[in-house]
């Protein structure tokens, strides 16, 4: 609002100082000028007429004289008066049609329109500053699932994408810099329905500052990070950022764990895809035998570090070694896209080859001479760009690593469901049989298609059958809700994979596991399961019948007929 007011006084200033000018002196001329009464004495028009008279001279040209006809002397004046009016007019309202089509006072009006947009909101929201490919893949995550967003993003061009794009929830967007706290307390920062704070921009100093305003302005609201440097990490989580999240040591960790548990590593892809999905198949990078990186950059270096802790060989190729650095055991000198580079990192030999520079089109090169060099080779190809899809799809690569789709993955299972992050750190403890033995379960309740994750809090009001029923002291079992109300002998199509409650966590909990009020339940399953469950967890006669067995009747009437027809 301070801004707009400022906008226009800076603007208006000199229209308004020239009317102000122009009325006064055509007021004092008025005055000076002398006139003729009714009986033909002289007469001199006081301030207050003088005023009147212009007043309505310069908006209704041809009113009258008052209070008595003029002289030639005043009506020559009056015509210079007519005259410098319009002028005056037209100056100020063409700097006023000038001041509208201006646009810094646009955006001013549309900064106050969306802050006055954000104050008015009744529900949780997250924040996300930055709308490229992940933060347009995280806003339609979350509003998919029914969750709000608001996004700030310096690129206008991305904001009017948004605005084009078809996604379920409106979405109030800014178009600011995020590192301006004005900007942040404008988006909602301090908001009591805040619920968190994305920092997604390609700039590792922009995600600091933001992650800093947000724990000094609101240190009780989330804080997620995208950071790809270790320097800005150690950074950021100095000062208590919530989650920091590096797309490159992501993907390490996740190679990791393929190369050691490929089954943990199936199930952690089908439960943190996006549902509906077609699932993946399984990958089993060789633990043995030669690799190769191609590129030493974050990536490559997360890369081989990862792979140097399974005691694995590794030839790395760089073109650029006194930028990006070297390892101990050197370099191969080039790109990886020429056969000779390839052959001096012994690619006969190898079982596994990393296409991993910041260049889409170097890494296809790579991956596609390598292949033709020899064919049994496990490939991950580093994937920067989104609108390449189609080209990594051809190259049929065992794994792609995609920066922004990672973070994007990652950040919306924080988001969505918190649960399944927890979830999957506590599996990453567990034996491969223990994931083969679920992804088979998971396997039999989908039909080729990621399931859908769903957490239930007992304590939630929604639920208020079940809520009343464990008030009451009523035994609820965990099979007792996972009964299909059509046929209470069969099962949902839904798997009950942790529950935490106070403070106890279980993988996978019994059907026999008795609920207790406040307990937070993870499933994965199918829709039609989860819109059952919710039925039964709100509705008293359901929960009845699944608890019992016993169709009792819901109406007065019903209970009637029933009871006269006992007698």
């Amino acid at each position: 609002m301070d801004n707009i007011v400022f906008l226009i006084l800076r603007r208006m200033r000199r229209p308004l100082l020239t009317l102000v000018l122009v009325y006064a002196v055509s007021i004092l001329g008025l005055v000076l000028i002398p006139g003729q009464d009714a009986q033909g004495q002289p007469w001199h028009m006081d301030f207050f007429h003088a005023f009147y008279f212009v007043s309505f001279m310069s908006t209704t040209i041809g009113f009258g004289e008052i209070p008595y006809e003029f002289t030639d002397a005043q009506r020559a004046w009056v015509t210079v008066c007519i005259y410098l009016s319009v002028v005056a007019w037209i100056y100020a309202i063409g700097t006023i049609l000038t001041l509208l089509q201006d646009k810094t006072f646009q955006h001013a009006i549309k900064e106050r329109r969306f802050a006055q947009r954000i104050r008015n909101m009744g529900e949780a929201f997250y924040i996300l500053c930055g709308y490229g490919e992940t933060g347009r893949e995280l806003a339609l995550a979350l509003t998919e699932r029914g969750q709000h967003v608001v996004v700030i993003d310096l690129n206008e061009d991305k904001i009017n994408l948004l605005r084009l794009q078809n996604l379920r929830d409106y979405v109030p967007a800014l178009h600011a810099n995020a590192r301006t706290p004005r900007h942040l307390l404008e988006a909602g920062l301090q908001h009591p329905r805040c619920a968190g704070i994305v920092a997604l921009t390609n700039n590792n100093d922009v995600n600091l500052k933001i992650a800093i305003t947000a724990k000094l302005l609101n240190p009780d609201v989330t804080v997620i990070c995208r950071a790809d440097s270790h320097a800005v990490e150690a950074n950021m989580a100095s000062f208590g950022t919530d989650y920091i999240i590096d797309p490159f040591d992501t993907f390490a960790k996740y190679l990791s764990t393929a190369l050691q548990t490929p089954g943990l590593y199936l199930l952690q892809s089908w439960l943190t895809a996006r549902p509906g999905t077609r699932l993946a198949d399984p990958v089993y990078p060789p633990t043995h035998g030669h690799w190769i990186i191609g590129g030493y950059g974050r990536f490559g270096k997360a890369v081989f570090k990862r792979l140097k802790k399974e005691d694995i060989s590794i030839a790395v190729m760089e073109a650029t070694p006194e930028k990006t650095g070297e390892p101990r055991q050197g370099v191969v000198r080039g790109v990886g896209t020429e056969e000779e580079t390839l052959l001096e990192a012994d690619i006969q030999q190898a079982v596994g080859i990393v296409a991993g520079t910041d260049n889409d089109a170097n890494n296809l090169s790579i991956v596609m001479t390598a292949r033709a060099m020899t064919n049994r080779l496990f490939v991950i190809a580093r994937q920067n760009y989104r609108e390449n899809d189609t080209l990594f799809q051809a190259v049929h690569a065992d794994m792609v690593m995609h920066p922004s789709a990672i973070v994007a993955e990652k950040i919306r299972v924080l988001l969505a469901t918190p649960m399944l992050y927890e979830f999957m750190s506590l599996a990453a403890y567990q034996e491969e049989d223990w994931a083969c033995a679920l992804i088979s379960r998971i396997a039999g309740l989908v039909d080729h298609r990621v399931p859908v994750i769903q957490e239930f809090i007992l304590g939630d009001s929604r639920h208020c059958a079940v809520e009343e029923a464990l008030e009451h002291g009523r035994v609820v079992c965990l099979g007792d809700i996972m009964r299909d109300p059509g046929n209470r002998e069969r099962s949902l199509n839904c798997i009950a994979l942790l529950r935490i409650s106070r403070n106890s966590r279980e993988l996978l909990p019994g059907e026999n596991t008795e609920l207790l009020p406040g307990d937070k339940l993870l499933f994965c399953g199918t829709r039609h399961a989860f819109s059952t469950m919710e039925w039964i967890l709100c509705h008293g006669p359901t929960l009845e019948y699944v608890l019992t067995g016993e169709d009792k009747p819901r109406s007065w009437i019903w209970r009637k007929l029933v009871q006269r027809s006992k007698k």
